[in-house]
Formats: structure tokens, sequence, C-alpha cells
């Protein structure tokens, strides 16, 4: 890989044996390789089991989980927010596994419209809840510092599945969704809000 970068630069016209590029080669590999260490990830090894019977079956959201992806089309990063929500069928998730699991998809060379869809099937797949509603809104750097070059462009995406495709809980997912609340948890009959440095 670090091979590959000098030829690059050189190809680029400029001299990798610089001094300011000298260590590119080695920083460059190590970036992209945690810029898309979601390939060496499974949905599964990332929840490691964190799954809890409760009886409960009120939605489900966790807002605002932030995300950095890399375009596969241009290698440029897009970033955003992701929300995600369920309706519980007798278990629910550790809260901290569904970042984890954005990382999981994030973390590749992707379209935000497959990694949209690909939360919502895995996280179906995982709890199998009596749905599933995600949405992604974000911003591309291959739009904004290329090509249109518009700046305040976001695209937003989203994947319903189960229950949410009915209007009524797809509204209630979308509502609550752009509530003007601090990152944390939301859940529908009763809105708890955790800010983030606050204790439990």
């Amino acid at each position: 890989m670090e091979e590959l970068v000098r030829e690059m630069l050189s190809r680029l016209g400029d001299d990798p044996a610089r001094e300011g590029l000298q260590d590119t080669p080695r920083r460059m590999t190590q970036s992209l390789e945690f810029l898309t260490h979601g390939y060496s990830l499974s949905p599964a090894e990332v929840v490691n089991g964190a799954l809890f019977s409760v009886e409960y079956d009120e939605m489900v959201i966790v807002k605002d989980i932030e995300m950095f992806s890399l375009c596969e089309h241009h290698l440029l990063p897009f970033y955003g927010k992701v929300h995600i929500a369920y309706l519980p069928k007798g278990k629910v998730i550790g809260l901290s596994k569904l970042p984890r699991l954005v990382d999981v998809f994030a973390r590749r060379l992707q379209v935000q419209e497959r990694l949209t869809k690909q939360l919502a099937d895995a996280i179906q797949e995982i709890i199998q809840p009596q749905g599933v509603g995600v949405v992604i809104e974000a911003r591309h750097l291959c739009m904004m510092m290329r090509g249109v070059e518009k700046q305040h462009s976001a695209a937003v995406t989203s994947a319903m599945l189960g229950a949410f495709r009915q209007q009524e809980t797809r509204n209630e997912f979308l509502s609550l969704m752009r509530q003007n609340t601090p990152n944390g948890l939301l859940i529908s009959a009763c809105i708890i809000e955790r800010v983030e440095g606050a204790p439990p």
C-alpha cells in the first residue's frame, strides 16, 4: 500500500521524497485502514449477545448518531447523523451497540442509500423486532469540494421495515426524530433524554 501511495504522489506531480511527504505513505495507509476497518467487523461480533428480554413494546429511538464514511465513487468523505428506531418484540439491544453497528457499515467504501438499508436489515435480523426505521442525513464532500460544488446541500435517506411501513408508526418516528432534544435516547411512551456526560 505504501508503494502505491508513493506512486500516486509522483503521478500527481509531487516528489514523495521531499520532507513533507516522506512519511505520508505510511500515514495514509494507516488512515485508510482505520477508515475502512468495517470490512473486518461483523454485526454479530459487535453486538456480542447484548440482547435483553424486556416486556416493552413501545418505540425505542437513538438519534443523532455521528457517522463518517467514504464515498466509493471518489474516496471522499461523507458525514452526518443517523437516527435509528425499532419496536421491540420481547428483546431490546444494548444502546451502545447501535452506534457500533453504524460503524460496521459506515467504515467501508459506501453509498448512503446502501448504508441506510444495510443498517436496517442488520438490526431487523439481530433483534427481530416488530419493525425498524433508519434515517440518515449527510453531507458529501464529493458534491461540496468538487463537481457541482454546492456547500449547503444534504442528502436524506430512509429505510422502513415491518411496522414502520405503516403511516402512523412512520410519522411517530419522524416526529420524535425532528424534536430538538439533546443527543440521547427517546422512548415514545415516556421520553427519556440523556445528555452526554450526565450521570445515568
